[in-house]
């Protein structure tokens, strides 16, 4: 039999022998339940985080979609607003086009209007009586009527005897009384010896002499009458006005020159 303490002893050494793999056991126990734990939270917070995700996919999908329609209405705003302002754009351009236009009205309506006031204004003056100075006296006449005579007088001065004694007896006829009648009297009998008239030429000079004795050119009047007489060959007649020239005017150029021509005048 063995002793005692020696089986005590291979008991100890038994006891410690058989300790680390039951201690071992132990360890790899507790590290399976930690890496099951590891695992279960690894999960959870694998699960959380898709969760996660997913609330947040949703979010963000359903911001994507919000921000889609707040853009898609925006653009519209947009597009209805660069409407709104191209049509305010072609208002105003009919508008300035409209202003244009009335300013354009407004310019040929005062235009217009100046035009009939120069009209209205020359048809006045036309119509207002001018003052004239007729053989030293002054008078007013008709617009028309000096018009009329100065153009008279004008054809005159030209030379064309036919026209002048023509437009100085309309004259007459259409002015009776004027200021320019003893004028037109004197010149018409002048056109009428011009135009070698010379019994018209007699009648206009004694219808002048008779009408205007004191007429600063009644003594040319009757020279020339004298002259008209001659020239029908009434030499009696002639010398008769001659000799009335003298006697009624003897202070003027045209008795002096009434002596020279009776003088050479035949007595028959």
């Amino acid at each position: 039999m063995y002793p005692r303490s020696l089986l005590r002893t291979a008991a100890v050494l038994a006891f410690t022998a058989a300790l680390p793999a039951h201690a071992q056991l132990f360890k790899d126990d507790e590290a399976r339940k930690a890496v099951i734990d590891l695992r279960a939270r690894v999960t959870q917070v694998e699960d959380a985080g898709k969760a996660r995700e997913t609330e947040l996919t949703t979010q963000l999908t359903t911001l994507n979609a919000q921000l889609v329609e707040q853009i898609g209405a925006l653009r519209r705003s947009l597009l209805d607003m660069n409407n709104q302002l191209e049509a305010m754009r072609a208002e105003l351009a009919k508008l300035r086009g409209s202003d244009e236009t009335l300013a354009r009205d407004v310019a040929e309506l005062q235009r217009r209007s100046r035009d009939i006031g120069q009209t209205l204004d020359d048809r006045l003056r036309r119509l207002e009586p001018v003052k004239v100075t007729i053989d030293g006296r002054e008078f007013a006449v008709d617009p028309e009527e000096r018009k009329t005579f100065d153009e008279a007088m004008a054809v005159m001065r030209g030379g064309d005897f036919d026209r002048a004694a023509a437009s100085l007896t309309n004259f007459q006829r259409r002015y009776a009384g004027s200021p320019y009648t003893n004028q037109a009297r004197f010149w018409l009998g002048n056109a009428l010896y011009g135009k070698r008239d010379y019994k018209a030429a007699i009648d206009a000079f004694r219808s002048f002499v008779a009408g205007a004795p004191d007429h600063p050119r009644a003594p040319e009047a009757l020279l020339a009458l004298a002259n008209s007489q001659a020239e029908t060959k009434d030499n009696r007649a002639a010398r008769a006005t001659l000799q009335e020239l003298i006697k009624s005017y003897p202070a003027s150029e045209a008795a002096q020159a009434g002596k020279d021509r009776l003088a050479t005048l035949p007595t028959r």
